[in-house]
């Protein structure tokens, strides 16, 4: 994926009403960076919010047709919960999943 953005920039666009497209470029290898996103050890440390949340909920069943189910917590008690559904899981290039009030692609290049 040739790209000339910034190492550790985000940039984001909507090409269409139902779309937001972020880019994100890691000075990592692909493998890492997959690693990351779909290891509940990682997962917990770096998906979050801002300061005071936790992930005490963070399970991930990698496969096509498994479910992830995540829960985060704030300092003073209130929680938040996603959950979804991995539809199409092609290791360490493309994950496909299905969330309430959500669809999304997550491509990894090189």
């Amino acid at each position: 994926m040739a790209t000339t953005a910034k190492i550790g920039t985000t940039t984001f666009t909507i090409p269409s009403d139902l779309e937001i497209v972020a880019t994100r470029v890691f000075d990592a290898p692909r493998a890492l960076v997959w690693e990351a996103h779909t290891n509940p050890e990682h997962v917990r440390n770096w998906m979050l919010g801002s300061e005071g949340w936790t992930m005490p909920v963070c399970e991930i069943d990698l496969r096509p047709g498994g479910e992830w189910h995540f829960v985060w917590r704030k300092s003073d008690g209130t929680e938040r919960g996603m959950r979804g559904v991995y539809k199409e899981v092609e290791p360490p290039e493309r994950l496909f999943l299905l969330g309430q009030r959500l669809v999304q692609l997550v491509e990894f290049g090189e």
